[in-house]
Order: structure tokens, then C-alpha cells, then sequence
């Protein structure tokens, strides 16, 4: 599963363990989220303001195969979205502020509802987005253009 749901995590057996044992950083310095316009599906890329690199919330397993390897997996959490996120999407990835990393990766159980407010939507106004080319949708395609905004048809109604 590519993602869960922070409010449920402690609760659900697929991810209560890791949430308890095996928290994660996932960095990053973007991503993608597509807008749905009319008929069509418009791609958009997510960053910080001053264009900092960033971390994502995750959890980690280690899950044993039927042929006794080691299948490595991890999960990114998600919250409900900020105001710019929103306008596109009806979740948001959890953004941990720097200061929250070594709180979200200490070996002990986060107690109580003390994961709660690592989990919340990060500040809207800490981050950008634009329309991008509808070259992101094919992974043949990968190059640092990509990232670079483009005039989206009707771009007000986008945000």
C-alpha cells in the first residue's frame, strides 16, 4: 500500500507495528498531483516556497516472501490537505517540518495523541505549485524540465 492514512494508522493492523516500531523519513524536493479540470486530468508539481528540499512522514516493514527473501516496503502518510493542496486534491502527504525529524524517528512508541499533531497538514503558504507538461504521465519521460511550469489552459480555475 503506497499510502495511509494518518488518522487510522494506529488502529489498522497493516500498519500498526510499523507506526509503532518502524517510523521513516522520505525525502524529497517535489511531487506530483494531478488537478481534475472538466474531462481531463491536469498535472501539477508540489515544492517548498524557497525550493528546500523536504520530508516526507513514512513507515517501514520488512515482509517475509513464500520463498524466504526479504521484501523491503515502506508507506508515505497522508493527512487531509491545506488550502493550496485542497484545491486539487482531497488528501496531502504528511510534510514534517525539520524540527519534528528526530521526534517522528525516535525508537520509542509515540504515546498518546502525541503523533496527532506531527501529522497535520503543512502550512499552505510554505508551498508552491504549478502546471506542468503532460510529459510527467509516462515514465518514459524523465528529465529536469519536467518540473518547469507551463501555461495550463484556464490556469485560474486550476488553483
Amino acid at each position: 500500500m503506497i499510502n495511509a492514512r494518518a488518522e487510522t494508522l494506529a488502529e489498522k493492523p497493516a500498519f500498526r507495528a510499523a507506526f509503532k516500531h518502524r517510523r521513516c523519513l522520505i525525502p524529497a524536493d517535489g511531487f506530483y498531483e494531478w488537478a481534475k479540470r472538466d474531462d481531463r486530468k491536469v498535472p501539477m508539481y508540489i515544492s517548498m516556497a524557497d525550493g528546500a528540499p523536504f520530508a516526507f512522514a513514512g513507515l517501514w516493514e520488512s515482509w517475509k516472501q513464500p520463498n524466504g527473501g526479504r521484501l523491503e516496503t515502506c508507506t508515505i502518510l497522508t493527512t487531509t490537505p491545506n488550502a493550496l493542496i485542497g484545491a486539487v486534491h482531497h488528501r496531502m502527504a504528511v510534510i514534517l517540518p525539520p524540527h519534528a525529524y528526530a521526534d517522528w524517528l525516535a525508537p520509542q512508541p509515540l504515546t498518546g495523541d502525541a503523533h496527532l499533531a506531527l501529522l497535520e497538514p503543512h502550512p499552505a503558504e510554505k508551498m508552491r505549485i504549478h502546471a506542468v507538461s503532460p510529459q510527467v504521465n509516462s515514465p518514459a519521460n524523465d528529465n529536469p524540465t519536467l518540473i518547469l511550469p507551463v501555461e495550463a489552459p484556464n490556469q485560474q480555475s486550476l488553483l
